[in-house]
């Protein structure tokens, strides 16, 4: 196959982007396809070798808004509709976050008729916006922690908002913007005194935060690769919380796939998870994470319709456990993207 693999981006998450999208080019050179290694925020020029042994890991903090102001959603659009990207047989999207894992570029391939990998444009978008996900999840069953949201424009008070959190769901309290990934503007609230700072720094990334009731316990994810669920995973982070520079500095976390869980614990997650993956109606791939309390309950927290394929990633983890090495995961992922684009146009026929 020739394909195309789109990394880097205009989000938050472009760091993690292109270690992945390095990771996969790899891969998919090993498992002997051609490879068309693009940025599309810089245009349908192709990364060089020398570009990509360059990236070898990510900072501890995302990039600055002034760093992403170099790159332009409309530039990835003009890559889209390049000559050359008709010469494709798909394209392996490694876009995380924002216009990459929203469904916004989901939506331009589609209208352009190229086959991509992952979930289509509304499963995106929903998945992405944790409230919607939130009340799918609530409406199909599948337990998730109690929450409530705050926007930029109201006009409330750190006094109210913790009074809204003891009343509510207590503390420790998670808050988090509505629309990003990786945790990033995440932050664990254990006290009134932190909430002024949570809020701060949530709102530098999103006008709309969830407040989120925190599920002390195991951070276990599942990994869904077209209907096959993995191994489970399970991710300890040295300090007890796993955040944007844990999930990406060595030796920050340790992580232990299949996950030691009893035989009941393992099938109740595996199942939530392909129920979330389901109800959200993804496609190709995707990761589902839970936390498991002491007490045996299990909680769905979210999906990650574009998930990680760093070395510190969990899919490539639990595909590795379940048999599959990375390369076949990657041609594995693109030969379920060519097989649902080729059933989604016979249906429209």
């Amino acid at each position: 196959m020739k394909i195309a693999v789109f990394m880097g981006g205009t989000s938050l998450e472009r760091d993690v982007s292109l270690v992945s999208g390095a990771a996969v080019v790899d891969a998919l050179r090993v498992a002997g396809h051609e490879v068309v290694p693009i940025d599309p925020a810089r245009g349908i020029m192709t990364l060089t070798d020398d570009e990509l042994k360059a990236i070898s890991e990510i900072e501890q903090k995302p990039p600055s808004s002034d760093e992403l102001e170099r790159y332009s959603n409309r530039t990835m659009l003009e890559t889209i509709n390049s000559p050359q990207m008709q010469e494709v047989d798909v394209v392996f999207l490694i876009l995380h976050g924002t216009s990459g894992e929203d469904g916004t570029i989901q939506a331009a391939l589609e209208m352009a008729g190229i086959p991509y990998t992952g979930s289509g444009v509304m499963a995106s978008a929903l998945a992405m916006n944790k409230i919607l996900s939130k009340k799918i999840f609530l409406a199909s069953d599948i337990p998730t922690p109690e929450y409530f949201v705050l926007e930029s424009e109201q006009e409330i008070s750190a006094d109210e908002i913790n009074s809204m959190i003891a009343s509510g769901i207590g503390y420790p309290a998670i808050v988090k913007p509505v629309c990003q990934g990786s945790s990033v503007g995440l932050s664990l609230v254990k006290a009134k005194d932190d909430i002024v700072e949570a809020i701060a720094k949530g709102f530098k990334y999103d006008n709309r935060l969830l407040v989120e009731k925190y599920i002390p316990g195991r951070e276990v994810t599942v990994g869904i690769l077209g209907n096959q669920i993995l191994p489970l995973a399970e991710c300890v982070p040295e300090s007890g919380f796993y955040d944007y520079e844990h999930k990406y500095t060595d030796g920050r976390t340790q992580y232990f796939c299949p996950a030691n869980l009893s035989e009941k614990q393992e099938k109740l997650i595996s199942e939530l998870g392909l129920k979330a993956f389901k109800a959200l109606d993804c496609a190709g791939f995707a990761r589902i994470d839970f936390r498991l309390n002491d007490s045996g309950k299990v909680y769905c927290l979210e999906a990650n319709t574009l998930p990680g394929m760093t070395s510190h990633s969990l899919v490539p983890k639990a595909a590795k456990a379940a048999g599959i090495d990375f390369p076949q995961l990657a041609e594995k992922i693109c030969l379920i993207a060519i097989e649902d684009f080729k059933k989604r146009s016979s249906d429209i026929r």
